[in-house]
């Protein structure tokens, strides 16, 4: 089988990364909508996907990888990551600067380049969102979470990950003090206690983009 094509590879690492926090399947038209693109392409990408052996799909219905697909999706999920992660530990980006850059260079770096920066890193498992990054053979370690914004009122936990679609989230809350590694304890959906001891009120967007351990 060929390598699939870089716009291939953006639909496999969606479908995959929809999965990764949530078990319910990405649709195509959720696709579509993550992946600002019309309906229409999304149709004949899924056929050709499908064709190749790397998702399966009934008609109208969800997108799920097969194995060969997750196979696929990881390595270029593991690119991506290991990316971000080089830009912000060795050239000084900020964690709400990477996504874009990673978008372009993890089509276009080798995988020999991409073990090095690897090892020069320590070999992490997760980027600066907390994003696990799979291993060379696809596998990851998943640590049981929950949403901020469904926590119960009480609740304590510690960052895993936030994620990375809003950058202006992303900048308030480095600002608050609140990234992966963080101590917080939930009062409500809509504010949280910081370790120093002080209230922090968090909009709807930002208390469903923070995963604490459960």
């Amino acid at each position: 089988m060929k390598p699939p094509t870089a716009a291939a590879e953006d639909y496999l690492k969606t479908i995959y990364a929809h999965t990764e926090w949530q078990a319910e399947p990405i649709t195509p038209k959720a696709l579509a909508t993550r992946l600002g693109i019309a309906p229409s392409s999304v149709t004949e990408m899924v056929k050709k996907l499908a064709a190749d052996g790397l998702i399966s799909h009934v008609p109208y219905g969800p997108l799920t990888l097969t194995p060969a697909g997750r196979l696929q999706a990881t390595a270029v999920v593991r690119r991506h990551r290991l990316i971000e992660t080089w830009l912000v530990r060795e050239l000084g980006y900020t964690w709400d600067e990477v996504h874009d850059e990673a978008e372009v260079l993890e089509h276009a770096i080798s995988d020999r380049l991409l073990e090095a920066i690897d090892t020069h890193l320590g070999h992490p498992t997760a980027d600066p969102h907390g994003d696990l990054i799979p291993a060379a053979d696809g596998s990851t370690t998943p640590v049981p979470a929950v949403v901020l914004a469904e926590a119960a009122p009480g609740h304590s936990g510690t960052v895993l990950r936030v994620s990375d679609r809003d950058p202006a989230i992303l900048r308030a809350l480095a600002d608050a003090g609140i990234v992966p590694g963080s101590l917080l304890h939930v009062v409500d959906a809509a504010t949280v206690r910081l370790p120093a001891g002080g209230l922090h009120p968090l909009a709807p967007d930002a208390a469903g983009a923070i995963w604490l351990t459960s």
